[in-house]
């Protein structure tokens, strides 16, 4: 299913990781989590790929694979990075599924090339209603590598996961100084140039027990753009939502993407 990991060169002469899968069908292109890497689509790009699909995955400057500067000075910066892959597939416009801080980075690519993107996913859609400050200390935790095992654990299970979800399988993945720049670049940025995702249409998953992306989020997009954003509310799920829910988010996703192909 997936080819081998190759390299796309950046202006500024930075390369960033990245691997497709899938030999024929319409383009996905997947956006990962704050201070994590494209691995945690791995399950979905299969589900993809199953349904038809193409897929592409990458890794975000300093995480992983990509191991350049991980700047940017603003939302707008890693928006231009996704720009260049969808460029390079000669095959546009694309889905983009991003996920938590991806799907912030897919908003602001579908706001800035709305040429681009034909759908948007937004996996936990934060942005608007914030987060309660001990949700918010328990995703800063996740990335203080050297605290006992046990301690990041729950703090990926208060932060992360529902109620009796296991976290550990996420206790690995983090990346502390990507997600600090990733973090100014969001902060750098007025919500008004990415929170309405361009014109594309869009669908929001969101777990009914995360407490960082809170559901009222997708509920208010929905409210404000009307017919343009779906939202299917999942049961059993918190922030991480990929590896609680897999089935579940991939029978969403399909169906909203085989609909607007």
């Amino acid at each position: 299913m997936e080819s081998r990991v190759q390299t796309l060169s950046a202006p500024d002469s930075s390369t960033i990781a990245y691997w497709t899968a899938g030999d024929a069908g319409p383009w996905v292109v997947v956006v990962p989590s704050l201070g994590r890497g494209g691995r945690d689509f791995d399950r979905l790009l299969s589900d993809l790929t199953a349904a038809g699909f193409r897929a592409l995955a990458f890794d975000p400057r300093g995480i992983d694979e990509s191991r350049c500067s991980p700047s940017h000075d603003t939302l707008h910066d890693p928006a231009a990075d996704l720009a260049l892959f969808i460029e390079q597939l000669g095959d546009a416009p694309v889905h983009v599924v991003g996920h938590a801080y991806g799907q912030r980075v897919a908003r602001c690519l579908a706001a800035d090339r709305p040429e681009l993107v034909r759908t948007v996913t937004l996996l936990a859609a934060g942005g608007l209603v914030a987060p309660a400050p001990e949700a918010l200390d328990a995703l800063r935790r996740c990335f203080q590598l050297n605290l006992p095992q046990e301690e990041r654990l729950e703090s990926v299970q208060r932060g992360f996961f529902a109620p009796g979800n296991d976290p550990a399988v996420w206790i690995d993945g983090w990346w502390p100084a990507a997600a600090a720049a990733q973090s100014d670049a969001n902060r750098a940025t007025p919500l008004d140039d990415w929170w309405a995702a361009g014109r594309a249409p869009v669908l929001v998953v969101q777990g009914l027990d995360d407490v960082i992306a809170v559901p009222a989020n997708g509920h208010a997009l929905r409210d404000r753009l009307g017919d343009r954003v779906r939202v299917v509310d999942l049961q059993n799920a918190g922030h991480a939502l990929l590896p609680e829910q897999p089935e579940a988010i991939a029978e969403a996703v399909v169906a909203f993407l085989s609909e607007e192909s």
